[in-house]
């Protein structure tokens, strides 16, 4: 007989087994990563997971070893096995588990049916709980940084709790100014907040305590510097309940990871963000779902495309969160990825995204399933891979690239990453290149990263370009240095009546600080407004 664990993160961290509250190992690292790996709820590499929780001159992986072992004995329970950990990833089971906080950010990102006003007085009150209470590791600057936006997250929710809660049509004025109060004294720079209070106070005949919050708000607004509101009752007027429930999400800034398997056994990692009509993005050299959203090259664009829409993404095969061990790494893999993640989400008809080589996999997908594509945007793409047609100087120099990514690219030295780096974004910063620069060294490994870039040099849709009959938006930088302007000019020249537009830039990922990002974007949001896919 199976039985089911509780894992309570709002508060001090608690387990519980059947009702029976469980004792929890003394080590408190140890406590604060099983806390990790069940808020987090997907797999981790145990080098990440060392680098996040042990100083160097310990034994990393010896302390991780001993902590997954208490863990272990916390959590398993009999009929399903909790902690999963293999020689690469440790991950959290979740299928005999439930957490709190998990469960309320689920909860509050379905759709149908909304939750119930008695449902969102219990979210109110553990959400005013602190996130992993007395959790703290200060020496740890990496957890430490994820615990602070953990619980930024968790304050954004639990405001929007409160806001849904003020503005629900059960919610009468008397019980309003209860929740009005946390609000306000949980946000207290809230214009909403303050006048929808005076106002529910003024028609409750409470004019005096109504006087005080607009004096307590107007003396706050004077000395933190932020503009005098003249009449708080006139801030608003105040959202519907249900205009209410689709800010959520984007107060959330929280993204849904899933699995899903290929026809091969390969495990895919796909992520949703954002409410609304699907897009859906290629994968391309590298993805992490968990990394890029919050990187300083991807995140502003990402932002941008979940407006008013499901943003899905999803990390290839060998990189990312999917798995890596995969015997097979080529562009018929990369297309079936897609098609698997498509099939998984049960998207029935929806724009496709491409950049660089996912530009292909867009097309041959397209192609392939002409009556769930509405249209085509293809960012800095080829149809022609570097072995088709290139110079015998243009080959031996790739060649000369895959021999040093084999014998560097898993270094501290950041020098063989930063080939790829320079010639992606020669006009990034200095951190923006560091960045990248770690982030495909814990993106991949160095075997993979050559295998991606020996199967990049057959790819070939030239001959499926004709068969495109959807509208397709074709952009690329005028002096992209990792993919040449012709090559993104043959794309669009060989695809029926698709638009092609040439941005100014050098970067084949076009950056939000540079001129070029804001022509990028308008172009993109004006052609999915146009093909009605906005």
């Amino acid at each position: 007989m199976s039985s089911h664990i509780q894992i309570c993160l709002l508060g001090e961290l608690r387990i519980v087994s059947d009702g029976r509250q469980l004792d929890l190992p003394p080590s408190k690292k140890t406590r604060a990563l099983l806390a990790y790996l069940a808020l987090t709820g997907r797999p981790h590499r145990r080098e990440r997971l060392c680098e996040i929780f042990w100083e160097l001159p310990d034994d990393p992986r010896g302390s991780l070893r001993w902590a997954l072992s208490k863990i272990r004995a916390l959590v398993d329970v009999p009929g399903s096995a909790q902690l999963s950990a293999d020689r690469e990833r440790v991950s959290l089971v979740q299928d005999s588990a439930t957490v709190d906080y998990v469960e309320i950010v689920r909860r509050l990102q379905a759709s149908s049916p909304p939750a119930t006003l008695d449902e969102l007085h219990e979210m109110g009150k553990l959400l005013a709980l602190p996130l992993l209470d007395g959790l703290d590791l200060p020496q740890l600057d990496a957890y430490q940084a994820w615990l602070a936006a953990e619980r930024e997250e968790a304050l954004q929710l639990r405001l929007g709790v409160l806001e849904r809660i003020t503005l629900h049509p059960e919610t009468s004025d008397r019980d309003a100014v209860k929740w009005l109060r946390q609000w306000q004294s949980a946000d207290p720079t809230s214009e909403q907040a303050a006048g929808i209070l005076v106002r529910t106070l003024k028609r409750l005949g409470r004019g005096d305590e109504a006087a005080g919050v607009v004096s307590n708000y107007q003396r706050m607004a004077k000395d933190t510097g932020l503009a005098p509101v003249d009449d708080l009752s006139e801030v608003g007027p105040p959202p519907s309940a249900a205009e209410t429930a689709t800010t959520v999400p984007s107060l959330l800034k929280r993204q849904s990871i899933g699995f899903c398997q290929s026809a091969d056994g390969v495990r895919i990692a796909y992520a949703t963000v954002g409410t609304g009509p699907p897009l859906v993005k290629a994968a391309n050299w590298l993805n992490h779902l968990e990394l890029d959203w919050q990187s300083p090259i991807w995140s502003k664009t990402f932002q941008a495309l979940a407006e008013g829409r499901t943003f899905v993404r999803y990390d290839e095969r060998g990189n990312g969160l999917s798995d890596w061990e995969v015997d097979d790494i080529s562009f018929e893999a990369f297309v079936r990825d897609l098609e698997t993640v498509v099939d998984a989400l049960r998207l029935e008809r929806f724009p496709l995204l491409g950049m660089s080589q996912g530009c292909a996999v867009s097309i041959a997908y397209a192609v392939r399933h002409p009556e769930r594509v509405s249209a085509l945007v293809l960012i800095g793409g080829y149809a022609a891979g570097w072995r088709i047609g290139c110079t015998a100087e243009e080959q031996e120099r790739r060649q000369a690239v895959m021999t040093l990514t084999k014998l560097g690219w898993g270094t501290n030295n950041p020098a063989y990453r930063h080939i790829f780096s320079q010639t992606f974004m020669p006009d990034g910063t200095p951190d923006e290149l560091a960045w990248f620069d770690e982030f495909q060294r814990q993106t991949t490994s160095p075997d993979n990263a050559v295998r991606f870039q020996d199967a990049f040099g057959d790819i070939d849709v030239r001959d499926q370009l004709a068969q495109l009959h959807v509208p397709t938006l074709v952009l690329h930088a005028r002096h992209d240095q990792r993919i040449s302007l012709n090559q993104g000019r043959e794309l669009a020249i060989g695809i029926p009546n698709a638009r092609f537009v040439v941005l100014e830039s050098r970067s084949h990922i076009i950056l939000g600080h540079e001129p070029a990002w804001p022509v990028f974007m308008d172009e993109v949001q004006r052609f999915l407004a146009e093909t009605n896919t906005a």
